[in-house]
């Protein structure tokens, strides 16, 4: 069986054919599974992507966590220096006013004690002014008398020496022995009283 040259080259134009569809089929199949690993490569890509974006977020909470911490008390540092600067301001004068009052106790037994002295006597006169100008210029200052006589006894502003029995209710101040003061609200010395039993 010769095979004429008609038939060589359709065979051979078969074979070429057959040969370009197996070279394309070969080249999608290739091209199919370039493209799955190429899917491959870009989900593995999109997913470390997606990592690293979730440790960035978890950092970046992390900081702004630290941010607003430290916002927070930066604020509340603040405050509280404000709050301790207005202390000190208000009772910068409180260590001197306790002194005074030592002052005031002598200037009250010298007027006391002057009752039986002609109110007339100059030197009266000036210690009264001299004792009148100390207490306005405390006032000025807003160191205040404590008013105790009459008033129920409080631990807070009075100093209990004595207990008497006495007509009225009990834990009354019946009776000063030494005046208290204060500086704003806060208090310089605390009366000493004699309280109703």
């Amino acid at each position: 069986m010769k095979k004429t040259k008609q038939e060589t080259a359709e065979i051979l134009e078969e074979n070429e054919e057959t040969a370009e569809n197996n070279l394309e089929a070969t080249m999608d199949e290739t091209e199919k599974s370039t493209d799955k690993e190429k899917d491959v490569e870009s989900e593995k890509k999109s997913e470390d992507i997606k990592k690293k974006l979730e440790e960035k977020s978890a950092q970046y909470e992390d900081v702004y966590d630290q941010f607003q911490r430290l916002q927070a008390d930066f604020a509340n540092y603040k405050k509280r220096v404000d709050k301790e600067k207005k202390e000190v301001y208000d009772y910068a004068n409180e260590n001197i006013s306790k002194d005074l009052l030592e002052v005031i106790d002598n200037f009250e037994r010298a007027l006391e004690s002057s009752n039986d002295v002609d109110e007339d006597n100059s030197l009266l006169q000036g210690v009264n002014l001299v004792y009148k100008h100390l207490i306005d210029t405390l006032n000025k200052h807003e160191v205040k008398e404590i008013e105790a006589l009459g008033k129920p006894f409080d631990m807070n502003l009075h100093y209990a020496v004595m207990q008497e029995e006495a007509d009225g209710e009990p834990n009354q101040v019946i009776e000063v022995l030494q005046k208290g003061y204060k500086i704003k609200d806060r208090v310089l010395r605390p009366t000493m009283v004699k309280v109703s039993k």
